[in-house]
């Protein structure tokens, strides 16, 4: 694979060198949101094209965010799979499976609400909000069970429309014994 098919580029909080990859402003600590407006630093944030093959990398990133903050091991490979089955979705149905659309991926710390967040944007195709929901589990079929997958791991999930084209997928879940405030 050469260098130019493959785009990575991370951005952790507190991180002092950033090295010639990001540009001023990022360096300022200031992201674009997915290259519509800018908005303070996150935690993590990650850029990548729409390529299976990095999903991988992305789950081991995921796990390993979310066992330290206090996730037993099968719970943070629950929240891996949801991230994982919301990149799917996106490659799959938004981009049609083509390998060079953008994807943003942001992890936050818990805030006030004791909540880890995973916030997913896209410029794929967006699709209707009302017909983001899980098929009848009745209809024993395979596919067709991730977003019912993301909602019954997670403890919040909102969908919306981003302003110029693509989706955002936001996902929170409760950091193990905080109580909520």
């Amino acid at each position: 694979m050469h260098a130019s098919h493959c785009t990575w580029m991370v951005h952790a909080k507190g991180a002092e060198v950033y090295h010639d990859l990001m540009s001023s402003s990022q360096q300022a600590g200031v992201i674009p949101s997915a290259g519509n407006s800018e908005q303070q630093a996150r935690d993590l944030h990650v850029e990548f094209f729409s390529r299976p093959g990095y999903l991988a990398i992305i789950r081991q990133m995921v796990d390993a965010f979310s066992s330290r903050l206090g996730f037993a091991p099968a719970e943070a490979s629950r929240i891996c799979l949801a991230v994982d089955e919301a990149l799917c979705n996106i490659i799959r149905h938004g981009y049609d499976s083509s390998p060079d659309g953008r994807i943003w991926l942001t992890l936050n710390e818990p805030s006030d609400d004791s909540c880890i967040e995973f916030i997913i944007e896209d410029r794929a195709r967006q699709v209707d909000l009302d017909t983001i929901r899980s098929r009848d589990l009745k209809d024993i079929r395979p596919g067709g069970l991730g977003v019912h997958l993301i909602e019954e791991i997670m403890d919040a999930v909102n969908y919306e429309h981003r302003d110029g084209g693509g989706m955002r997928v936001t996902m929170r879940k409760r950091i193990p014994g905080e109580e909520t405030n």
